[in-house]
């Protein structure tokens, strides 16, 4: 990552880029294979090391890490003329994706798990969708794999036609959230422990999915009093080598230590189907320890964005610019 003039790419740029798009297609298929080991049984990669040998599925998923990761390789040396200003886009592109995707499951979930905790509340459950149904709702691991998963992958298909990012309606919800409340404590001295926790989701979903969106937007505010002098060129190597040493082994921290094990912060919720003991609330405990990973991911695919573009700069090409489609 040193200075330099602009000239044909060769094989140190093909190399940059293959680093970049590497660590990200890494750190999808370590959440996969995260899921096949503690959701599914399978081995993980650990027991390749162990003495009684390893089995097909430890080797599968250890192809699982080699086999994109020698791909992008290849492709990176087959397409060196290919300028790190599209190798960027695609990585604002996907994080923009991951970022809508969450918003959108947010958003769907609060207020459809809000509508059936309103109901389990009062009563009306049994009357709206019968007793046995009724009764198969109030258990969180039934809302999550009936309710809350195909309201996940609604989401996914909407962000995939709607890039747009609409943090400023979630924060707009946030408010209305906590204004229902006053309005129906104070008022109609009425309060239920799911109208709170909706407001907890919802602004744990602003505060961490925003983080990331902002980013993408460009829109965190920078103090310095180095850097705002510094020559293009300067910044771009601040930024690149600030992208590598700090953002991303932050985010890979996050997702080393959530999902250790059965026990860690992230995967005993998520496997569990973990809800608040307040007893009638929102059943998105579990969910909330979930946008960890999902901050931790779109940070990740960000950070090497920026590199990216900082590479770019520091071999004389035109960086990327991520289009935001208006909200």
């Amino acid at each position: 990552m040193e200075e330099a003039d602009e000239r044909r790419p060769g094989i140190a740029d093909a190399l940059y880029r293959a680093f970049a798009l590497s660590l990200a297609a890494t750190t999808f298929v370590f959440l996969f294979n995260n899921y096949l080991v503690f959701w599914h049984g399978w081995p993980g990669v650990a027991d390749i090391f162990s003495g009684a040998g390893a089995t097909f599925l430890a080797w599968l998923q250890v192809a699982g890490y080699v086999i994109p990761v020698v791909a992008i390789i290849v492709f990176a040396l087959r397409n060196r003329e290919r300028p790190f200003a599209s190798d960027a886009a695609l990585l604002y592109s996907v994080t923009a994706y991951v970022i809508a995707a969450a918003f959108w499951s947010t958003f769907f979930i609060g207020i459809v798990d809000g509508v059936l905790s309103f109901l389990r509340v009062e009563g009306l459950l049994p009357a709206v969708f019968g007793k046995k149904l009724a009764q198969q709702l109030g258990v969180s691991s039934f809302r999550g794999v009936y309710v809350h998963l195909p309201l996940m992958l609604a989401a996914a298909v909407v962000a995939y036609y709607r890039r747009g990012l609409d943090f400023i309606w979630l924060a707009l919800l946030v408010v209305v959230a906590e204004f229902q409340i006053v309005i129906a404590r104070f008022i109609f001295s009425y309060e239920q422990a799911f109208m709170g926790d909706l407001v907890r989701f919802w602004y744990a979903a602003l505060f961490l999915f925003a983080s990331a969106h902002t980013l993408v937007a460009g829109g965190h505010v920078r103090v310095d009093v180095l850097y705002t002098h510094f020559s293009d060129r300067r910044k771009a190597l601040v930024n690149a080598w600030g992208s590598i040493l700090l953002g991303v082994p932050l985010c890979w921290t996050i997702l080393a230590v959530g999902m250790a094990g059965k026990a860690s912060v992230i995967n005993s919720p998520l496997l569990y189907f973990e809800t608040s003991q307040s007893g009638y609330g929102l059943y998105v405990k579990y969910l909330m320890a979930g946008f960890l990973a999902v901050y931790a991911v779109s940070m990740m695919t960000q950070f090497l964005a920026y590199y990216l573009d900082a590479m770019a700069v520091l071999r004389g090409q035109s960086p990327s610019e991520p289009v935001h489609e208006p909200a």
